[in-house]
C-alpha cells in the first residue's frame, strides 16, 4: 500500500512539472499580432498657438483736478458713460495761505491805487469841461483811470479765484467742476464724497478723481513664447476667446511685436504682442456693458496653413534621422498582409495629422498603431 502511495505522488509530481512547463511555453510564445490600417485623406492642415491674455482699452485716461480742494458731490458712477466735457464731481477749495493773503493785499492795493485815480480823474474832468486844461491831458488822466480800475476787478477776480476756485466772470468753466477730457465709459471712481485731492504738480501725479476710456476701441495684450514668435507678422488675423464670454468669439489683427524679450519665472522668454479687436457695436455701451476691461482672453493664431493637402494621422510616420517612413499594405486580401517599408516626404503638422508630399498615393493604406490579439478567446 505505501508503494502505491509512493508512486501516486511521483507521478502526480511529474505531471504537475510537466504542465507548468507547458504552461510556460505556450506563455512564452510570440502573440499574434494585426495594425490598424489607415487610409491617406485630403485636407486643410493649419499649425497653431494659443496665447493667453487680457481684453483693454487702447486708451484709457485718469481724470485729475486742476486744483486741490475737498470732494463735495460725486455726479457719476461706474460703468456709466460720460461726454467730453461732462461734470464728473465738485470741489470744494482748499486755498494755499500764502497765495490767499497775497491775493488780498493786491485786491487792497488795487483799490487804494483806484480811489487816487478816480479823484484825479474827477478833479481833470472838472477843469477839462471849463476848459482850463488840453484834451491831450484829460485823456492821459482818463486812461490812468480805466487802467487802475482794470486792475482792480482783475485783482479781486485773482482773490475769488484762489478763496473759492470760481469767479463771477468763468463760473461756467469752474476749476472747481472735475469734468472729463473724453468720451466713453467711466471705469472706475477711486475717490468718495470728503475725500482731499491735490492737482499734479512737479512733485506728485496728483489725485485721479476718475478713469474713463473708449470701450469701442479695444485692444489684446498678451506674451507669446520666442520660439514661435519668428512665425508672427503684422496683420496675422486672430480668433480671441474671452473666459467669461465662452459662447463669443472675437476677430482681431495683430498690430503690435515687442522688439525686446521679457524673461519670466520659468526661464522662457517671453513677448509682447498686442492686436486690435473686432467688437460688435451690441457688445459694448449701456450701463453694464457686455466687454469690461481687464477680461482674461486668448488669442489662437494661425502660424501657417497648407489647404487641401493629402495626410495621413502622425501616429503612423517612422522618424529615422532626417528621413521619414510608413508601412504600405501590399496585399489587402490576404489573411497573413505583409507591408512595405517606403520613405515618403512630409509637409506641415498640426499635431495630430501631418502633410504627405511625396511617397504615397491617396488610394494606398498605410499600417498604423499595433493591435494585440488575445489567444486565450
Amino acid at each position: 500500500m505505501k508503494k502505491f502511495f509512493r508512486l501516486f505522488f511521483s507521478a502526480l509530481a511529474v505531471v504537475l512539472f510537466v504542465g507548468t512547463f507547458v504552461f510556460l511555453y505556450i506563455n512564452s510564445l510570440p502573440k499574434p499580432v494585426s495594425y490598424e490600417t489607415l487610409s491617406p485623406t485630403v485636407m486643410d492642415l493649419r499649425k497653431t498657438t494659443v496665447v493667453t491674455g487680457k481684453i483693454e482699452p487702447r486708451d484709457e485716461v485718469a481724470v485729475k483736478p486742476q486744483i486741490s480742494g475737498i470732494i463735495t458731490e460725486l455726479l457719476k458712477e461706474a460703468g456709466q458713460r460720460v461726454q467730453a466735457g461732462e461734470v464728473i464731481a465738485k470741489l470744494k477749495v482748499i486755498p494755499d495761505m500764502n497765495q490767499l493773503a497775497s491775493a488780498e493785499s493786491r485786491v487792497r492795493l488795487s483799490r487804494l491805487n483806484l480811489d487816487q485815480a478816480k479823484t484825479d480823474y474827477e478833479r481833470q474832468k472838472s477843469l477839462y469841461d471849463k476848459g482850463l486844461i488840453s484834451a491831450n491831458d484829460y485823456e492821459k488822466v482818463r486812461q490812468t483811470y480805466n487802467q487802475a480800475r482794470e486792475e482792480a476787478t482783475i485783482a479781486q477776480e485773482q482773490l475769488e479765484l484762489t478763496r473759492d476756485g470760481v469767479s463771477a466772470s468763468n463760473a461756467n468753466s469752474s476749476n472747481t467742476l472735475v469734468r472729463s477730457t473724453i468720451s466713453g465709459i467711466i471705469l472706475d471712481i477711486p475717490v468718495k464724497v470728503g475725500n482731499s485731492v491735490i492737482l499734479s504738480n512737479t512733485f506728485n501725479d496728483g489725485t485721479t478723481i476718475a478713469s474713463v476710456a473708449d470701450m469701442s476701441n479695444l485692444i489684446f495684450r498678451g506674451n507669446i513664447d520666442e520660439t514661435e514668435v519668428g512665425r508672427l507678422t503684422a496683420g496675422m488675423p486672430m480668433q480671441i476667446t474671452i473666459g467669461a464670454l465662452q459662447d463669443l468669439n472675437f476677430t482681431a489683427a495683430l498690430e503690435y511685436i515687442s522688439p525686446k524679450a521679457t524673461a519670466t519665472t520659468g526661464g522662457a522668454n517671453q513677448f509682447e504682442i498686442k492686436a486690435a479687436v473686432h467688437v460688435p457695436a451690441d457688445s459694448i455701451g449701456g450701463k453694464a456693458p457686455l466687454i469690461r476691461s481687464g477680461y482674461s482672453a486668448t488669442a489662437n493664431i494661425v502660424l501657417e496653413e497648407a489647404p487641401h493637402v493629402l495626410t495621413i494621422p502622425e501616429a503612423a510616420i517612422e522618424f529615422s534621422g532626417d528621413s521619414t517612413f510608413v508601412y504600405v499594405l501590399q496585399n489587402p486580401k490576404a489573411k497573413e498582409p505583409t507591408y512595405e517599408r517606403r520613405e515618403v516626404k512630409t509637409g506641415l503638422s498640426d499635431g495630430i495629422n501631418i502633410e504627405i508630399k511625396k511617397g504615397l498615393k491617396e488610394d494606398e493604406t498605410v499600417r498604423g498603431s499595433v493591435i494585440v490579439k488575445d489567444t486565450e478567446k
